[in-house]
C-alpha cells in the first residue's frame, strides 16, 4: 500500500529531478539577461530584439549542451517511478 512517506519521498525526488534538470537553461537565462541587461544600460540602447536574440541563441547552446544529460535524467527518474509501481499494492 502507498503511505504518506512513500508519496512525500516520490514528492520530493520529482522536485529535485525538476531542479536539476531546469538548472542549467535557467542559470544561462539568467546570466545573459543580466549581462545584456548592464550592457542595455551602459549605452542607453532599449531595443526588445537585443535582449531577445542573444538569449534565445544561449538557450539553444545550453540545451544543445546539456540536453542528452537532461533526457537521461528524466528517463531514469521515469524508470525508478515505473519500478516501483509493483510494490504500491503489497
Amino acid at each position: 500500500m502507498m503511505d504518506t512517506a512513500m508519496v512525500i519521498d516520490l514528492a520530493r525526488q520529482a522536485l529535485w529531478v525538476t531542479i536539476l534538470v531546469s538548472a542549467p537553461l535557467l542559470g544561462i537565462a539568467l546570466a545573459v539577461g543580466l549581462f545584456i541587461g548592464i550592457f542595455q544600460a551602459a549605452t542607453s540602447i532599449n531595443e526588445m530584439t537585443l535582449s531577445f536574440i542573444p538569449k534565445v541563441l544561449a538557450l539553444a547552446a545550453a540545451l544543445a549542451l546539456f540536453g542528452s544529460w537532461q533526457i537521461v535524467t528524466l528517463v531514469d527518474f521515469a524508470r525508478s517511478v515505473f519500478q516501483r509501481i509493483p510494490t504500491l499494492f503489497n
